[in-house]
Parts: structure tokens; C-alpha cells; sequence
């Protein structure tokens, strides 16, 4: 059975009324929930970016829910700090986190005025992150010079089995090479036929574990209004890489999607106010395989849709 998850939007939401809103997706019946990890919104409008870390712990206590973060190691972060922190927070809440692990954008790493590397160097850098953060999970202790340093790193703190690292992908070639050290995918809602081919190449390559979805949605009783919020937030997201990946500001964001049409938008995000369109397209996500389908309502106010989502469109889902 597919897991339902709620995804918390950071860039977006104060991290209190976002705290309050995973109490409330688990008491609406959702059954897990993720976290993004972001330094800046991608957008002045979206106005927020609270630190995950932080926060994830507080959620985890709030909450009996499952909960991964897409997190980015290399460059705002160190490896060994990463693996502390999600030594720590599996240790706590043994079989409940995750961690999603990818090669970043330019808009969070740039704080560290360090330069952004070439893709190529970013997956490099990424693919050493991997290995000193399981070696440190798994006990060693752990020196290495490369895109990365580490001098004699040991986690003291330990969970007893090492949570899942999971590789974070939107493209075929990077779902393939995934497939050499991830413990699961996870990409974003795409066509079908993209989701499709970036599922077969990761399990080709002899990819493992279980397949995680991000959906972004946005609903409101009024189809105007699922419009408009859609416009509003999420419009500054329509840039496939590498613009994704290299604008460094949401000032810069802003100025490009200054004059992005609706129907761009409607290209990244399900928007509609006829729930049965959302529970279309979540079958058709289903029929593929995932194991985990995150909901990101792409609004600011959450109650609304976890209650609606909660009670018409999960129980449809979970009946097929």
C-alpha cells in the first residue's frame, strides 16, 4: 500500500504555523511527511526558509509520523556535520527518518562564497558525501581528501540500524547513476512517460529500495482561486536545469518569472478545484510503483486542503 505523505514546505511557511500543519496532516490522516532544506525561498513572495534541522526534530516529537529531507552535502553543509545530524535524529525516533540526498542549487550554497561548481563537479562532490556520510553511520572513522576533506571524523552517537539514504533525481541520467549507491529514488511530479523512464533506468542500473514521489498541487473550492495561488507561489519554479540550479537569488527568480504565463505553471503543478482531477492524477502516479507520494499544496494556508485532502481524495486512493 502506497504511503501518503505531507510535504513541508520551508521556503514558504513559518516554521511554527508549519509545525502546527504536520500535527494537523496527521490527524487529518496523512500517513508520513518530508521536509524540504532550503537557506532562501525561491521567491520574495513565498518569504520564509526556516532550518530544517531544527525543525525536523521538534516534528518528530510532535508527531508519530515517518519523515524524510531532501538535503544537499558539499558545500553549505559537511558531510560529517550531515551525518550527525541524521545519526542523531534516526538514534531518537529509531525507523522513522530518512534522508534524501542531491547535488543542490546555487540559490542555498552560494552563502558560503565559495564558487558554484560545474554539474559534473557538484555529482563528484556528492558521490564522495555519500560515502564518508555511511562511513561514519556504519561506525568508522573516517579521513578523506578529495572535493571534500575530512580529518578523523567519528559519530559518537549512532542509531542501531543506519536510516535510509535515498538519491534525489529529475532527470534519466542522474536516476541511473543513482542506482549505484542509493537506497531508494526520489524525483517530482513529471508526464507519466518521463516518470516511467527515469523508474526503469534506476531499477536497470540495479537500482534498490523504495520509489518516493513529490507531487506539487494546488486546490481551492473556487478554480480561480487554485489558479491564483498557484501563480502566486509557485511561478518563480517553472525553470527546468540548469537555470534551477544556477540563479542564486530569489530577487533573480522573481525577475525571470516576472513573466511566466499560468500555463506554464499548470505544466509543474496539478492545479485544480475538482478533487476527482487530483485523484486522477494520483492514480496515475500510483500505477507506476511509488511508495511514497508527498503532497505539496503550493499555497501558504494548509488547513483547508489537509482536511479536504484527508477526508475525500486519501480514502479514494487507498480503495483502488
Amino acid at each position: 500500500m502506497t504511503v501518503f505523505g505531507f510535504h513541508a514546505s520551508h521556503e514558504q511557511i513559518h516554521p511554527r504555523a508549519l509545525l502546527d500543519a504536520v500535527v494537523h496532516a496527521e490527524r487529518a490522516g496523512f500517513d508520513a511527511a518530508m521536509s524540504s532544506d532550503h537557506f532562501s525561498p525561491w521567491s520574495a513572495r513565498q518569504g520564509h526558509s526556516g532550518f530544517a534541522w531544527s525543525w525536523l526534530g521538534a516534528a518528530l516529537q510532535a508527531t508519530g509520523l515517518p519523515f524524510g529531507v531532501v538535503n544537499a552535502p558539499g558545500q553549505r553543509y559537511h558531510p560529517a556535520v550531515i551525518a550527525q545530524a541524521i545519526g542523531t535524529l534516526a538514534a531518537m525516533y529509531p525507523g522513522r527518518f530518512w534522508a534524501a540526498l542531491g547535488t543542490g542549487e546555487a540559490s542555498n550554497e552560494h552563502i558560503t562564497g565559495d564558487g558554484w561548481p560545474r554539474k559534473d563537479v557538484r555529482t563528484a562532490r556528492l558521490r564522495e558525501c555519500v560515502d564518508v556520510i555511511r562511513a561514519l553511520l556504519a561506525g568508522e572513522e573516517v579521513s578523506h581528501d578529495g572535493l571534500v576533506r575530512v580529518d578523523r571524523a567519528r559519530l559518537w552517537t549512532r542509531p542501531e540500524e543506519p536510516p535510509a539514504l535515498i538519491g534525489a533525481a529529475v532527470s534519466v541520467p542522474t536516476a541511473r547513476w543513482c542506482a549505484e549507491w542509493a537506497d531508494g529514488l526520489i524525483t517530482v511530479n513529471a508526464p507519466v512517460e518521463h516518470l516511467r523512464r527515469m523508474i526503469d533506468a534506476y531499477r536497470d542500473a540495479g537500482g534498490r529500495g523504495p520509489l518516493h514521489l513529490q507531487v506539487h498541487l494546488s486546490w481551492a473550492p473556487d478554480q480561480a482561486e487554485a489558479e491564483a495561488v498557484a501563480y502566486d507561489q509557485w511561478r518563480s519554479n517553472v525553470f527546468a536545469p540548469p537555470v534551477c540550479w544556477d540563479l542564486d537569488t530569489a530577487e533573480l527568480f522573481d525577475a525571470v518569472s516576472a513573466d511566466v504565463p499560468l500555463e506554464r505553471v499548470t505544466r509543474v503543478v496539478n492545479v485544480s478545484a475538482d478533487l476527482g482531477r487530483h485523484v486522477g492524477w494520483l492514480k496515475e502516479y500510483l500505477t507506476l510503483g511509488f511508495d511514497q507520494i508527498a503532497l505539496h499544496h503550493v499555497g501558504q494556508q494548509q488547513r483547508a486542503f489537509l482536511d479536504t485532502f484527508g477526508a475525500e481524495v486519501l480514502p479514494k486512493l487507498r480503495t483502488r
